[in-house]
């Protein structure tokens, strides 16, 4: 998959995502990127550490977050993917579900779109995704975590995105998905989701990974947000065993340094 300027080889490599939160209120890291000087400052940090790709969003997506508008949104992310691109040959994502967002993103340098909602909350986003060309993130989520077959269900949620996507003329080639844990799940469920992602790369598409400093990972072994990092490292290990290649955390030299471990190995069959 080209994303930027770079190839990406996600049958032989995985890669890191590094997290940049320009919001005052995400639920790790609100407030402490949100300028510009600081914002450029981290991305410098995560690329040196060994991030591919930088994941710059402008809207918290915690539970119970603020809804801020799209000129709001777009003031946030503009500036920083503007600065990011100018000095560092490093690919950006936009994490953003509005099409208004994503395209003026998308003008400033952005490469690859990750939308939480999978295409299905803005009915302009696949349109928007496709006219530029760029790949996309489609990741699972639903308005209510009610279920008939939780695992059926997960699964035809994920395949109904991918028809959005195909069907906007996006190419099967700009498509990777992202199991959304913590997203519309109980524990349980953010649980099997990750231990079944062989079922989500079966769908034919890279899998990219989200867990960093989650609920998932707190509930289990009862952490507050910020001793959460050994948890995502074996998250990280565990899915990159898994078939996953994008791995999107906060922490990144840690998780490079465990993901190269398992690729390493992972490598003598």
């Amino acid at each position: 998959m080209l994303i930027g300027n770079k190839e990406f080889d996600f049958e032989n490599e995985a890669y890191i995502m590094g997290i940049l939160n320009v919001t005052p209120d995400s639920f790790s890291d609100g407030g402490k990127w949100n300028t510009l000087e600081n914002a450029v400052a981290h991305a410098k940090d995560m690329i040196e550490e060994g991030a591919t790709i930088i994941d710059v969003g402008g809207e918290s997506t915690r539970p119970g977050y603020t809804v801020i508008s799209n000129e709001e949104e777009i003031n946030r992310v503009v500036p920083v993917i503007k600065a990011i691109k100018e000095k560092f040959d490093v690919a950006v994502s936009i994490d953003s579900y509005k099409s208004e967002v994503v395209e003026a993103a998308i003008k400033a340098g952005a490469d690859l779109v990750n939308d939480i909602w999978g295409l299905k909350k803005d009915p302009k986003m696949a349109a928007v995704v496709a006219k530029y060309n760029k790949p996309v993130c489609l990741m699972h989520n639903r308005e209510e975590a009610k279920y008939d077959n939780f695992f059926e269900d997960y699964l035809n949620d994920m395949k109904q995105s991918i028809d959005i996507a195909l069907k906007a003329g996006i190419s099967k080639e700009n498509i990777m998905l992202d199991p959304g844990v913590g997203f519309a799940k109980s524990l349980e469920q953010n649980l099997e989701v990750t231990n079944k992602l062989e079922a989500l790369k079966e769908l034919g598409y890279p899998v990219l990974l989200a867990t960093s400093r989650k609920s998932m990972i707190g509930l289990t072994l009862n952490l507050d947000k910020d001793q959460r990092l050994e948890g995502t490292i074996a998250t990280t290990v565990i899915g990159a065993m898994k078939g996953a290649r994008i791995f999107r955390v906060h922490d990144v030299k840690e998780n490079k340094r465990a993901l190269d471990m398992t690729m390493a190995i992972e490598r003598c069959k």
